[in-house]
């Protein structure tokens, strides 16, 4: 979506927007703790971000990557910049592709910097002088599908103080196609307030977004400032001067100077923000909850869909999902980045079988060894391990194997029977409550355009010990609402799904559209995850060293325990699919566990073969050769 549209709408509300600048880091490691912190501040809820340049395109192959990451990983709107500055049409080119490519359909168009090895700014041959031809450049080959912003600089610029002649030039970039201005930071609220009446005056009226420096220390708040010529107010200077040794004082009391500097723009009617984060949070988070435009908690992003969407270009109409990857979203889109259409409206024919090799996509688990071992300790009893899955939905961690994500608010209404499951070495690992017609605008379970309905069924997905297989098959057949997958990690397969089709797991009642069903279980998908999680299970034992108890009952557990998925179909049930449980516990937790397979109707699996007419046990790589 372009920005300016973003900026009109937040106008016209009267509610004020708000954005993130970040840069590319110089390492791998920084460049991945990036992408945590952008993930973390996605549920803030900005409008969209940007991403820097570096000069002569110095870093333009990690700001294309981190722009394709942000569209298509994290669904966050993605301003690239683009400058001048050493760059020929070629690279130009080659950039405005990459952006394209990535879905990214806003350009900040900036003539830059000079480079670090030159006093002086000037154009390369067969490059552009100035951000103007810039401008013109991108609209002349792209027409209108790339919002371009350009730079305002209240305070003026490096080589050039005339007021007149800046406004002039801004007024040039702006006829020339571009849809909204982004400021230089900024200190001085009065005169910004000024210098916006003054572009109104002069007919610019496109929307105009502050930058908004916060304060982290004293020195970088001074380096900074005297880098940009930023003019400081002097009771700014007066009140942190005498706290300027004390980070934690000052970044409080900067809070407080940069959100009355914030209120006194919004006041004014400029309803947009744009903080120059320095890939930091906190500092960041503290102005937007002064300002109250977060909770402390966060203010997540109001949710098309129940899932995070997809930015990228050839998945804006994506709205399909197996439920399967409820909590691995970076890994679902890494194994589908290679389809050419992705499922939309039901999942229908559209959906294309081909999930990505997990080597390929390298998403096995995260993190060293050590850093495992140390989040998740040295199991060796079942006891050990079902603590770990207790602290996870306790929050006291924030991510398990299978999850990336801490639990959400989202299982409060189970999480006590996902609690006992786990006490009883009933591994679990997604889940969802049942949820009868709850108003889209619901703050925790409701999603899609204002004035609808969503539902869900309740789903319950687990690892089980193959000792209570049998027995748990024969509730879950005895009771008509109820449908499963389960399957190990050699692949035998059982269900008593009536199709290999899918079953919405969820689904939306909106005004003026067809019923939405964004969320499904489904055979070839299972499949595909099912070789993930297993994957992941096994990584998690590689973890310890070979021969180790820990490493011997995590792939004891893998090798023989089944991933099982429930569905209740009836959503109306609230808590019937934990009854099946009742009663079912591994004994001895604290013991040694017993592999062995188990039978059904006295007999142990072979091939393809329907059972009692009800459920069927399949060998999964039937569906492996589809996938393949």
């Amino acid at each position: 979506m372009h920005i300016s549209n973003k900026l009109a709408e937040a106008q016209k509300l009267e509610k004020p927007a708000f954005s993130f600048e970040f840069f590319p880091p110089k390492t791998a490691q920084g460049v991945q703790n990036l992408y945590d912190r952008m993930d973390r501040m996605h549920d803030l809820g900005p409008s969209f971000i940007d991403v820097t340049w570096g000069a002569g395109g110095s870093q333009s192959e990690l700001t294309c990557e981190m722009v394709n990451v942000a569209q298509t990983v994290y669904g966050l709107e993605t301003c690239m910049h683009l400058t001048c500055t050493d760059m020929e049409t070629e690279k130009v080119d080659g950039a405005l592709d990459a952006a394209y490519k990535a879905g990214c359909t806003n350009i900040l168009a900036l003539r830059g910097d000079p480079p670090r090895d030159k006093e002086k700014w000037q154009a390369v041959e067969g490059g552009f002088r100035y951000a103007l031809d810039l401008v013109k450049y991108i609209k002349a080959k792209y027409g209108d599908h790339f919002d371009i912003g350009v730079a305002g600089y209240p305070e003026g610029c490096d080589d050039e103080q005339n007021p007149e002649l800046l406004m002039s030039h801004l007024k040039q970039k702006v006829d020339a196609g571009g849809t909204f201005i982004v400021t230089q930071m900024f200190y001085d609220v009065d005169n910004f307030l000024v210098w916006v009446d003054r572009c109104r005056a002069n007919g610019i009226t496109v929307p105009i977004v502050p930058g908004i420096m916060p304060i982290q220390t004293h020195a970088a708040f001074l380096r900074r400032a005297k880098g940009m010529n930023c003019h400081i107010p002097q009771d700014w200077i007066d009140a942190l001067e005498p706290i300027k040794n004390d980070d934690a004082a000052v970044r409080e009391v900067g809070k407080g100077l940069v959100a009355g500097m914030c209120r006194r723009i919004i006041d004014h009617g400029v309803m947009a923000l744009h903080f120059y984060t320095m890939n930091l949070a906190q500092s960041t988070k503290m102005v937007l909850e002064e300002l109250g435009l977060i909770s402390r908690e966060g203010t997540p992003t109001k949710k098309s869909l129940p899932w995070r969407q997809s930015l990228g270009l050839s998945r804006r109409e994506e709205d399909v999902r197996p439920v399967f990857w409820k909590n691995r979203h970076k890994s679902y889109v890494a194994r589908t980045q290679d389809w050419d259409e992705f499922p939309n409206g039901r999942w229908g024919d559209s959906r294309s079988p081909a999930f990505g090799e997990l080597d390929a996509y390298n998403i096995g688990l995260k993190g060293t060894n050590e850093q495992n071992i140390k989040l998740w300790g040295r199991p060796e009893s079942l006891q050990d391990i079902a603590d770990v899955f207790i602290r996870f939905l306790r929050g006291d961690l924030k991510s398990l194997p299978w999850s990336e994500i801490p639990v959400t608010e989202e299982a409060s209404p189970i999480i006590g029977n996902l609690l006992d499951l786990n006490r009883r070495g009933l591994l679990t690992i997604t889940s969802q409550p049942s949820v009868n017609g709850v108003e889209s605008s619901d703050p925790v379970h409701g999603w899609g355009p204002s004035g609808g309905y969503v539902y869900q069924k309740a789903y319950l997905e687990l690892l089980i010990s193959p000792a209570l297989l049998t027995q748990l098959i024969e509730r879950i057949d005895s009771n008509q609402s109820m449908t499963f997958y389960a399957v190990d990690k050699a692949g035998d397969l059982r269900t008593n799904a009536p199709s290999d089709g899918p079953n919405a797991v969820t689904w939306g009642v909106f005004p003026g559209k067809e019923i939405v069903q964004p969320t499904i279980v489904e055979t070839i998908s299972f499949i595909a995850w099912k070789d993930e999680a297993f994957r992941l299970g096994t990584d998690w034992a590689n973890c310890h060293p070979a021969g180790s108890p820990s490493r011997q009952l995590i792939e004891g557990i893998m090798s023989n325990w089944y991933l099982i998925n429930i569905v209740d179909n009836d959503f109306h049930s609230a808590h019937g699919i934990f009854r099946l449980f009742d009663g079912l516990e591994v004994k001895n937790l604290d013991g040694p566990l017993e592999w062995s397979k188990p039978a059904v109707d006295g007999h142990a699996p072979k091939g393809i073969a329907e059972l009692n007419g009800t459920h069927k046990t399949t060998d999964s790589r039937v569906y492996q050769e589809i996938l393949n």
